[in-house]
């Protein structure tokens, strides 16, 4: 104090004039640094308070973050885990459901072939049974019946037998028979084969084999017959001299036939053949004549 004391002693003594303001100015200007310090000190402590709040509030906005993400993350954590138990649990299910229903399958078919084979084997029982039942019958059928099967094969012995000998007489007569047969010449001057006069001997000129032979019979008022290519008509018949008048044609050539007699071979060429046709007529009757044609079996043509 006694330094500014002085000072402002000699500073009278020096500058009067400027007595009366200095200590003025010199106040204003401390009492302006003392607010512009208070101010500032005010400020920086408004300016730390603020910060310290914006610390605080910042600590606690990244608690909350971190707490908010922990959770986050925690939920999704457990969401993961739920989602994961969830796959686990159906991918368990789905193999459960699987091997159930390969199982349920299983059994279906399992009863199924059990089913058909206890129906296989009732079929199987029951035809075993008809065949033993038949069996048995035939059985006891053909035991019945054996005494009268020999008796039949006995009696079938002697049909046999007895048709031997028939045969053999049949044999004997067609021989005799054929023995009997003349041959003559026909009405062209060809000696002709064995000739038949009735149906016992044409059987027996069948039985030979040597010829064809196709029975006919005309009659005048009917149109031509045609026999083994050949087509006849009859014009007359005498019944007292036993005679007839007929027409032939062959490979459209026509041949007339009069005063033909009864078993007469009536004798014709066909096509350059070198064994002639021929007809034998064995009745004669009004206006009708009944006989056959005979036709060599080898059609050998003439040289």
């Amino acid at each position: 104090m006694e330094n500014t004391t002085n000072a402002t002693t000699q500073s009278s003594v020096e500058t009067p004039a400027a007595t009366n303001w200095k200590p003025y100015a010199v106040g204003g200007a401390m009492l302006a640094m003392l607010v512009g310090n208070g101010a500032m000190f005010v400020r920086s402590s408004n300016l730390e308070h603020s910060l310290q709040q914006l610390q605080s509030s910042t600590s606690t906005e990244i608690g909350s973050l971190k707490n908010a993400g922990s959770a986050q993350a925690e939920s999704s954590k457990r969401t993961v885990e739920q989602m994961t138990a969830q796959i686990e649990q159906a991918q368990i299910n789905a193999r459960n459901f699987a091997a159930s229903q390969a199982r349920f399958n299983a059994e279906r078919v399992a009863k199924s072939t059990t089913a058909m084979v206890n129906s296989l084997a009732e079929q199987h029982k029951a035809e075993t049974e008809k065949v033993t039942s038949a069996l048995g019958e035939i059985k006891q059928s053909s035991e019945t019946n054996f005494a009268q099967v020999n008796g039949k094969v006995g009696v079938v012995e002697t049909e046999v037998g007895n048709v031997k000998t028939e045969l053999g007489a049949t044999k004997t007569s067609l021989d005799s028979t054929i023995a009997e047969l003349k041959s003559v010449k026909g009405d062209l001057g060809v000696q002709s084969g064995l000739i038949a006069t009735n149906s016992t001997e044409l059987a027996a000129l069948r039985a030979l084999g040597d010829r064809n032979f196709y029975e006919f019979t005309l009659t005048k008022a009917a149109p031509a017959a045609t026999l083994a290519g050949v087509n006849m008509k009859l014009r007359k018949a005498d019944v007292k001299r036993n005679k007839f008048n007929m027409d032939l044609v062959s490979d459209d050539k026509r041949v007339e036939k009069k005063d033909k007699s009864l078993h007469e071979p009536v004798q014709f060429y066909v096509g350059g053949m070198r064994q002639p046709f021929e007809i034998v007529v064995n009745e004669v009757s009004k206006d009708k004549i009944t006989g056959y044609l005979a036709t060599p079996k080898v059609m050998a043509a003439r040289r």
